[in-house]
């Protein structure tokens, strides 16, 4: 299904019809303030899986990625955050960065990777903020690679659904998405490091 959302003002119905969907297992491609990005409730774990064989993604050795409606959000699924990680996260969340914490116990355990960590996400995006306020808890993403020899991503949201109408269950047109991913900045050490330059930079 192609589902077309107002990308400032999303309409409640269409989001409570992605959530209905989302809580059945089901995985859709919503926008993010980056790229269109893969989606499932974090509590489906087949739909986890197959986010995972889409992207071709090991799950045990994977780094996956969980988009959060706020930093309080963030702290609950993650390891204590300290002083100066806390600050770095309210300076540019919302925003187009991911940041790469230790899993908390409250992660479901398939986020319980080898190195344990996650990935958190505030996307300055209403469409994935109404998502992820409307479900109660973090959704699961991964982004959307395209086979263009000319664009990593996939950017249009018919083409979208052209070629991955038959393997998801709900694509969320809200309009022309951008080919720059989120900036990755690893948290875990002693020092914030950047792992991969994207959109956004990063202020310390």
């Amino acid at each position: 299904m192609l589902l077309r959302i107002h990308p400032d003002n999303p309409e409640q119905r269409k989001i409570n019809q992605v959530i209905e969907t989302m809580q059945a297992g089901g995985v859709i491609i919503y926008p993010t303030d980056t790229v269109y990005g893969l989606g499932c409730d974090i509590l489906q774990p087949r739909a986890v899986d197959k986010i995972c064989a889409i992207r071709g993604l090991d799950p045990n050795k994977a780094m996956l990625t969980m988009i959060c409606k706020d930093i309080s959000q963030v702290a609950a699924y993650a390891q204590q955050i300290d002083n100066q990680v806390y600050r770095i996260l309210r300076k540019h969340l919302p925003g187009p960065f991911t940041f790469v914490l230790k899993a908390g116990r409250q992660a479901p355990k398939v986020f319980h990777n080898r190195k344990n960590t996650i990935g958190f996400r505030i996307p300055d995006n209403h469409i994935a903020q109404a998502i992820v306020d409307t479900l109660g808890r973090p959704i699961l993403s991964a982004s959307l690679k395209s086979d263009d020899e000319i664009l990593e991503y996939f950017t249009d949201p018919e083409d979208i659904f052209r070629d991955f109408q038959k393997i998801v269950d709900i694509v969320i047109d809200g309009g022309i998405g951008n080919n720059v991913p989120s900036t990755i900045v690893d948290c875990t050490g002693d020092e914030p490091e950047i792992i991969r330059e994207g959109a956004g930079t990063l202020e310390i």
